[in-house]
């Protein structure tokens, strides 16, 4: 431990002050706040805060400079005809069954926002199955697996990379150890860890969390591309052959992982960057647009824009930047090498003000009531702008986007509304199947039979309706096939429930109807 020198950088950087306490400090404590120390590069946190104040400076509206996607960059499954849907599944597939594709996850937050101190991929929602997120996306991954195997004959495996943070990289890693990888080979599930940084106040000084423990948070999402360096992820992708690669985030309970048909249409399009949107669901509504900003393409926030922008229409009524972000992403892993290896420090930090649990001047614990510092974090779309080829790829909300974000009694995005959000897209799969439901009215036990009764906004804009009970286990269906032979000609009075056996067969639990 050389005391000497640790004081000597924090006085040129102008961090003495996290000695302050040094001389109440036991060996541990000193022992471990010495150990936090020697990891941080003070001249590097000093660069980033001060990149962050000319930032700031330059913050205003962005309308004057704002240009909405080139037509020819866009696809829409909508849009879209069956046959070039399915061509574009088809090459998707092709590049699964040749080992050519990834899965990369960002799972660094905990789910504090939904009441529990654990990862939000440990999360239940209260299926019938009783299935976490973690265990809803393994199983997306096994059934892609064998819908190419079916296409071309050969095997192959989708390696899925998770990002988590210092906070839940353990309990990740118990978790799936706890499940045995819920199906999947142990090898081709990477999980690695992002960095942090410190915590600071306005003013640029470093915030003690305790007298012995610097306030660290993980450093955004946009942190993915530090990790991939420095995790050597990217060696590793390389090694397997990989060329395609899907980015998306944990608490989505809708994401069609490694979509087939996104792949092949990125590809079509000779993409090296590409974003899966979802029309706004009105001109205000708080998620960011994908569009241009000053010829590069971009993430603008809502609050970037005034309203007036956001209201702005086509000559047919639609909205001019309607291109909704659902962090949904699609990478070459020549993208990813260039963004690591030449772009990755041109990536600014956001700010983030927070109320960060500190200490005083005399050491006690504060717990502020208002924001008194910042994190400063990354943001995983900020590479749209060094994309040579880029690629947008509109899908529909009900079908592909429904986040988990907040605890029950919340007006959006909480375990109630992924829930129903899963179950109606289940009943689409089963009636596009030609299966039909009986709903009954009938109350038993003061709840209406087979139905969850919701009174809360869901994420797709529905409200005060019952929703049947419908689940279909991914390892029977990835989006709606395989399930004719099952359902046709069947009408099913729910709850209604399709699984997989562990004998491979599939099991239909529901009470048909006689009528």
């Amino acid at each position: 431990m050389n005391l000497d020198n640790l004081k000597l950088k924090l006085r040129q950087t102008g961090q003495e002050h996290l000695l302050d306490f040094w001389d109440n400090l036991n060996d541990q404590e000193r022992a471990s706040l010495y150990k936090d120390l020697e990891k941080i590069n003070f001249e590097e946190v000093n660069r980033f805060f001060a990149r962050c104040q000319e930032q700031k400076g330059s913050e205003g509206k962005l309308d004057d400079i704002l240009e909405p996607l080139p037509r020819e960059l866009c696809g829409s499954i909508l849009q879209t005809p069956e046959e070039q849907i399915k061509k574009y599944e088809k090459a998707g597939l092709v590049q699964i069954s040749n080992g050519k594709v990834a899965v990369l996850l960002l799972a660094g937050g905990q789910g504090t926002r939904l009441g529990v101190n654990y990862p939000k991929g440990m999360y239940n929602v209260q299926l019938p199955s009783g299935k976490t997120l973690y265990q809803l996306q393994a199983e997306r991954i096994l059934k892609l697996e064998e819908l190419s195997e079916k296409v071309t004959g050969k095997t192959a495996s989708i390696p899925w990379y998770i990002m988590t943070s210092e906070a839940t990289k353990e309990p990740t890693q118990v978790f799936f150890d706890k499940h045995d990888y819920f199906g999947l080979q142990k090898k081709n599930v990477v999980i690695f860890e992002q960095h942090t940084l410190p915590c600071m106040t306005f003013d640029g000084k470093i915030l003690l969390e305790k007298q012995y423990k610097i306030a660290q948070a993980p450093d955004g999402n946009g942190g993915l591309y530090r990790a991939l360096g420095t995790s050597n992820i990217l060696e590793d992708m390389d090694a397997r052959g990989i060329k395609h690669v899907h980015a998306y985030c944990v608490d989505n309970i809708l994401v069609k992982l490694a979509d087939p048909v996104f792949f092949g249409f990125c590809m079509e399009k000779g993409a090296d960057c590409g974003a899966k949107v979802v029309q706004k669901a009105s001109p205000t509504e708080a998620v960011g647009v994908v569009c241009k900003v000053n010829g590069h393409y971009q993430v603008v926030e809502y609050s970037e824009i005034t309203t007036k922008t956001a209201e702005r229409r086509n000559a047919d009524g639609s909205l001019t930047f309607s291109a909704g972000n659902i962090c949904n992403h699609y990478f070459t892993v020549d993208f990813l090498k260039a963004i690591v290896r030449e772009h990755e420090d041109d990536l600014i930090h956001h700010v983030a003000k927070k109320k960060i649990p500190t200490i005083d001047n005399n050491g006690q614990p504060i717990k502020p009531t208002i924001p008194n510092g910042m994190k400063m974090e990354k943001f995983v779309f900020d590479v749209f702008a060094f994309a040579r080829n880029f690629a947008v790829w509109d899908v529909i909300r009900e079908d592909e986007f429904s986040p988990l974000k907040n605890a029950e009694g919340a007006s959006k995005d909480t375990p109630t509304t992924s829930r129903l959000s899963l179950y109606r897209l289940h009943k689409k799969f089963v009636e596009n199947a030609g299966g039909r439901f009986q709903l009954s009215n009938e109350k038993v036990n003061g709840k209406t039979n087979g139905h969850v009764e919701e009174n809360e906004v869901s994420s797709n804009g529905s409200d005060n309706e019952d929703t049947p009970v419908i689940e279909v286990s991914p390892l029977v269906s990835y989006a709606g096939e395989g399930l004719r032979e099952h359902v046709e000609g069947k009408t099913f009075i729910p709850p209604l429930t399709i699984t997989m056996t562990t004998k491979g067969n599939i099991l239909v639990k529901g009470q048909i109807s006689s009528n």
